[in-house]
C-alpha cells in the first residue's frame, strides 16, 4: 500500500439503524449522524448553573469534558464560582467500570473526593445519559435497546461487568425530551438511591450534528423535584484527538 493512503473512516450507514426500537430509530435520523463518521473521541464545553440542595445558592460553572467510546470513558473538569468568585474546581472520571469524583476550594482545600460501587453506578448512569451528544454510541457495543412504546425505548450499558439501565422519551420529529432512571445520590458521604432525570429544553448545530444543547438534571424526592443543573452544550468537537 502507499504509504500516503490512508484507510477510509468508518461511516454511518443506514442498515446500522434497522434493528432498533423506532423511536431511537428517529432520533438518529434527526441528529443527521447516517453518513457521518464514526465517533471514537469527544471534546465539548459547557456553561451553566449548579447547587448542591434546595435551599442552596445557584453557582455558576463552566466546564470542559472529554469522552472516549471504546472503551467507553469520560472526564468532566469543571469550575464553579462561590460568591462570584471562581474558587471550586471539580473533576468528575468514568473508566473502567469506575467512577471518581474529586473537588478543591481555592486550589488547596479537598472539599470531596468520592469512590465506591455507588458512585460506578452513578458514573456509568451519566455516560449513559450523555452519548445523546455523540449518537453513533446508540450502536455501539455496550448499548442495547428495548422498545416501549412509539415514543419510549429501554437502554441499557454494560462495561466493567456492571450494567445500567433507563428509559429514553422522544417527540414525534424524533427529538431526545427526557432520560429517567434510578441513580445514587452522594449527600455528605452517604449515598441515597433515588428517581432521576435530564428533560431537554433545547435543541441546536454542534459539529455539524442536530442536538440537545440545553437541559436540566433533576432529583424526584418525597419532598419534591429538586432541579440540581441547568447546562448549555456551547461547542462539540468529535474525533480531534484531544484528551
Amino acid at each position: 500500500m502507499d504509504e500516503n493512503t490512508t484507510s477510509a473512516p468508518r461511516l454511518v450507514i443506514p442498515e446500522m439503524l434497522q434493528d432498533l426500537p423506532e423511536p431511537v430509530q428517529r432520533y438518529l435520523t434527526y441528529t443527521g449522524i447516517v453518513g457521518k463518521p464514526w465517533i471514537d473521541t469527544v471534546y465539548l464545553k459547557q456553561t451553566g448553573r449548579f447547587r448542591q440542595g434546595a435551599d442552596r445558592p445557584w453557582m455558576p460553572l463552566s466546564a470542559e469534558e472529554f469522552y472516549t467510546t471504546d472503551p467507553p470513558g469520560f472526564v468532566w473538569n469543571a469550575r464553579f464560582k462561590v460568591a462570584g468568585l471562581p474558587l471550586l474546581r471539580a473533576k468528575d472520571r468514568y473508566e473502567l467500570g469506575h467512577g471518581h469524583m474529586f473537588g478543591k476550594l481555592a486550589g488547596l482545600i479537598t472539599v470531596f473526593d468520592v469512590r465506591g460501587e455507588e458512585l460506578d453506578q452513578a458514573t456509568m448512569i451519566r455516560y449513559l445519559n450523555e452519548i445523546m451528544w455523540f449518537p453513533t454510541a446508540f450502536v455501539g457495543k455496550n448499548i442495547s435497546w428495548q422498545e416501549v412504546d412509539d415514543s419510549s425505548a429501554e437502554v441499557t450499558f454494560n462495561d466493567g461487568g456492571k450494567s445500567v439501565s433507563a428509559r429514553m422519551t422522544f417527540d414525534d420529529e424524533g427529538r431526545l425530551t427526557n432520560f429517567a432512571t434510578m441513580r445514587y445520590r452522594e449527600i455528605e458521604g452517604e449515598f441515597s438511591l433515588d428517581p432521576w432525570s435530564t428533560p431537554m429544553t433545547e435543541y441546536g448545530e454542534r459539529a455539524g450534528l442536530n442536538l440537545p444543547v440545553r437541559g436540566q438534571a433533576v432529583w424526584h424526592l418525597p419532598e419534591g423535584d429538586l432541579p440540581y443543573a441547568d447546562l448549555e452544550i456551547t461547542h462539540v468537537e468529535y474525533n480531534t484527538g484531544k484528551t
